[in-house]
């Protein structure tokens, strides 16, 4: 009898183990032998027989609405097992519970979702005890739950009251939820039990066989299936269909938050991902809740609790809760930017882990995979460290995304704008190359190469190139964006009118650039962009009266376009109108009160209209304004690009680009970038031969405090204030001491004080530095008449007239030496042209502007 008994439970133990292993052949056999030897366990038999014939079945054809007709003709056998096992009530309780569950894997395979769930209320299933179970118990109950939950979403209810469909989903997220831990559960034991195996085969002495592969991955992989898959992903998303999006980030907290399984890897990064989503898109500010501290109380101590009743249970120690990571170091987000850049960082790690290097076409639809998965998070993660301008960290995120980012077209323009975004232009414009070969038709990366070589790179002609490529793809493959590709064609010809002073060339380059704003206007004639550049080129070559015309028809397109403004202003001072320029100067600013261009303007429209004291004010507030726009910059470690995005308006304050109200903006002009690059070359050297150092922080913004300083101390000499105009300069002269502007200023400050050698010294060295820089040449010029030197002054004055014939400045001082050398006639032409060209001059030299794009 004893023999017999441990035969049977030799027998058993073999079984048991077989079905772990999922070696459901192996599992019939055992029954059919199981029945045939002992009668007795006939209903245990047919149990074993339906089980295994069920999964096995399932293996090959898994429970998907594809293959509900292969299930109905392919499982008949097998329910009929079940059903027996099913139908022996009195005998063996525990069979017949499994057998109810496996019925209604079954039937939920079989598309019959009512009976499924009539055998999920046979086996009482809400009802179960939270209490230690078999692994293979432990996936069968997780299993049914998550059926239950799936036959529910299939069967709606039948009356759409709000509380019937709220008891419905409460049900269905219960489903889900119990689903979820079990499954977490049981993969817990799964690599415990694996672990287990490992330390055996590596301890021959010990009681296991150790005949099993001590590595995890692919059979847990295996084991988790698509029910179980589905089920940890489901409950989330019905707290979110709910409207309860609270609940729903804490379910993926808590499914995050247990300790990882090896079949979990690859879906938490799904997990994570979906996570970092909702909180991006859901919850924001004050909303937001961070995640509550983990409880004291470890999860080793859940055996020595009381089992609790029911599903609703949230306490650790419930054995069919999953366990968590606990200790003293673990870091919690305090807001919902850290938790989402945690989130989103943990995500790319996984997916760059889980990236396929390897380009061989057996791998293809793996790399493909893998790729969009690194993709989906990439894209998020540009989302959010962009709101929170943290655009280092993404270029980092990039930089390991290219050794698997081969011809990705995608990932590559968004490394090229990441790159953009700091500032290394000359990269961007690299990477942007790569990006225009990989995408042959697409004219928006050649619109953006285009851009960076006119804002940031002075290759002009480059960008009109790729402008003109950007065209050529357009007509071939329209994509809505003729009318932009004709004005980046005509901004380049713009620029380069600008920078020559050949007259025929400066024409040539003219009428092409008016040639395609027109087309560009007719192209697409709501677009502002298109009236301002016509505005724009018109008032660079004095025809104001178009001028105003165009700026007007832009604004009533853009009422808010603040260069049109800008533009609006200068020509009405060009028409002499200075009190109405002032009055729109105002209230422009009382809607940008932190656009430091605008306020540049109005300071020198109160010294023309008001008087310098009230210039000074405006100045005072300058100032004001600098420190609390970049001030803070200066203290830490943040790039020109975060610099220049400091302002609401994005109109970044460019006095430097603007040159002291003189023409060559850098913006607009090639000149004064190679005096910049002098300038920069200057400082090095003096760095390292005195004791000047640079400032800290981005020297673009120390930068605009010189140009204020220079301001106010030109105010100051017109003030008649020497001394202070000493100490403002001073104070400029610390931040940039080898600027030409400084070198210029400081003539000013000579000539003002009939220190004409020491005038002409300033403005020969602020010439050496930028051979363009008018108001040096003018100034110069005055002083060689003054100093009685007045061949030079002529020649001086006439290279002034020839970089710009449209200051009347210049033409006025040169009439002076001509008179001065008996040249009356030519003395009276020039003073005729100063006067002809003064008409049309306004306030501020039109290029003053900065270029736009927007």
């Amino acid at each position: 009898m004893t023999s017999k008994k441990g035969h049977t439970l030799r027998i058993e133990n073999e079984i048991d183990k077989n079905r772990e292993e999922g070696n459901w052949k192996k599992v019939i056999e055992l029954a059919e032998h199981l029945k045939v030897q002992y009668p007795s366990n006939e209903c245990l038999a047919n149990f074993l027989c339906g089980e295994a014939r069920l999964e096995s079945f399932l293996e090959q054809t898994p429970p998907t609405d594809a293959n509900v007709a292969k299930a109905r003709t392919g499982l008949a056998e097998t329910k009929q097992y079940l059903l027996l096992a099913a139908n022996e009530k009195d005998k063996q309780a525990l069979v017949v519970l499994d057998a109810h569950l496996l019925l209604g894997k079954l039937h939920y395979a079989m598309g019959m979702y009512d009976e499924a769930l009539f055998h999920y209320e046979q086996a009482e299933l809400h009802t179960l005890t939270e209490k230690q179970l078999p692994s293979r118990s432990l996936r069968i109950i997780a299993e049914s739950f998550a059926i239950k939950g799936l036959c529910l979403e299939k069967l709606p209810p039948s009356t759409k009251t709000k509380y019937k469909i709220a008891e419905w989903q409460d049900q269905m997220i219960k489903c889900f939820e119990n689903a979820g831990d079990l499954t977490l559960v049981y993969l817990q034991e799964q690599d415990k039990q694996a672990m287990q195996q490992q330390i055996s085969t590596y301890y021959p002495n010990s009681n296991s066989i150790g005949s099993y592969s001590p590595q995890p991955p692919v059979s847990s992989i295996k084991q988790i299936g698509p029910i179980l898959e589905t089920a940890l992903q489901r409950a989330p998303i019905f707290h979110i269909q709910a409207g309860n999006v609270q609940a729903a980030i804490n379910r993926y907290r808590g499914i995050l938050s247990a300790v990882e399984s090896t079949a979990t890897q690859r879906l938490r990064l799904t997990l994570t991902r979906r996570l970092a989503e909702v909180l991006l898109r859901g919850i924001s500010g004050s909303l937001y809740k961070p995640p509550l501290l983990p409880p004291e109380t470890s999860a080793t101590n859940a055996g020595h609790k009381k089992n609790q009743y029911g599903s609703n249970s949230g306490s650790s120690e419930s054995p069919w809760k999953p366990k968590k990571y606990t200790g003293p170091n673990q870091f919690i987000p305090r807001n919902e930017c850290e938790e989402i850049i945690l989130l989103l960082l943990i995500s790319e790690a996984m997916a760059v882990r889980d990236a396929v290097l390897s380009q061989s076409p057996e791998f293809k639809e793996a790399r493909i995979h893998a790729f969009e998965n690194a993709t989906a998070v990439y894209d998020l993660l540009t989302v959010a460290v962009v709101r929170w301008s943290q655009v280092g960290l993404l270029y980092e995120s990039f930089e390991r995304a290219m050794k698997f980012s081969h011809e990705e077209a995608h990932v590559w323009t968004q490394y090229a704008l990441c790159l953009i975004s700091l500032g290394r232009y000359a990269q961007g414009h690299s990477v942007l190359k790569v990006v225009a070969r990989l995408t042959p038709h697409k004219v928006m990366p050649c619109l953006l190469a285009a851009r960076l070589c006119y804002e940031q790179l002075n290759l002009i002609q480059e960008g009109i190139d790729w402008s003109q490529k950007a065209l050529q793809r357009e007509t071939t493959s329209p994509q809505g964006l003729q009318s932009r590709c004709h004005l980046y064609i005509g901004i380049g010809n713009s620029i380069l009118s600008s920078n020559t002073s050949i007259k025929q060339d400066k024409v040539h380059h003219t009428n092409i650039a008016l040639d395609c704003f027109h087309k560009a206007q007719q192209c697409d004639p709501n677009d502002h962009l298109a009236e301002y550049y016509l505005a724009h080129e018109y008032a660079i070559n004095r025809q104001i009266n178009e001028a105003m015309v165009h700026v007007k028809i832009a604004l009533n397109l853009r009422a808010e376009h603040v260069p049109s403004l800008h533009l609006l202003t200068l020509l009405l001072s060009a028409h002499k109108q200075y009190t109405d320029a002032l009055v729109l100067i105002n209230s422009v600013l009382e809607e940008y009160p932190d656009n430091l261009n605008l306020l540049y303007l109005k300071a020198h429209l109160e010294l023309h209209n008001l008087g310098g004291t009230k210039a000074f004010t405006t100045i005072k507030h300058m100032l004001h304004l600098w420190r609390n726009l970049y001030e803070d910059q200066t203290n830490v470690d943040c790039n020109e690009q975060q610099s220049e995005r400091r302002s609401e308006t994005r109109s970044v304050f460019q006095l430097y680009t603007s040159e002291m109200s003189d023409k060559d903006s850098s913006s607009l002009h090639a000149h004064s970038l190679a005096a910049s690059r002098i300038e920069q070359a200057l400082s090095e050297v003096a760095s390292s031969l005195s004791s000047f150092t640079p400032r800290p922080g981005p020297q673009r913004a120390w930068l605009l405090q010189q140009q204020i300083w220079l301001l106010l101390t030109e105010v100051f000499l017109v003030l008649d204030c020497p001394l202070e105009a000493t100490l403002s300069l001073q104070e400029a002269t610390n931040i940039f001491p080898l600027s030409h502007h400084i070198m210029y200023t400081r003539g000013l400050l000579h000539e003002h004080k009939q220190e004409y050698t020491e005038a002409k010294q300033c403005y020969q060295n602020a010439v050496s530095i930028n051979p363009t820089h008018i108001k040096s040449l003018q100034h110069l010029g005055l002083i060689y008449h003054y100093l009685g030197s007045q061949r030079l002054a002529e020649k001086t004055l006439r290279d002034a007239a020839k970089i710009d014939p449209n200051s009347h400045e210049t033409w006025y001082n040169l009439g002076k030496v001509l008179e001065s050398l008996d040249e009356v006639e030519a003395a009276s032409d020039c003073m005729a042209t100063a006067l002809e060209v003064e008409t049309t001059n306004p306030i501020l030299p039109i290029s003053s502007i900065p270029i736009t794009f927007e």
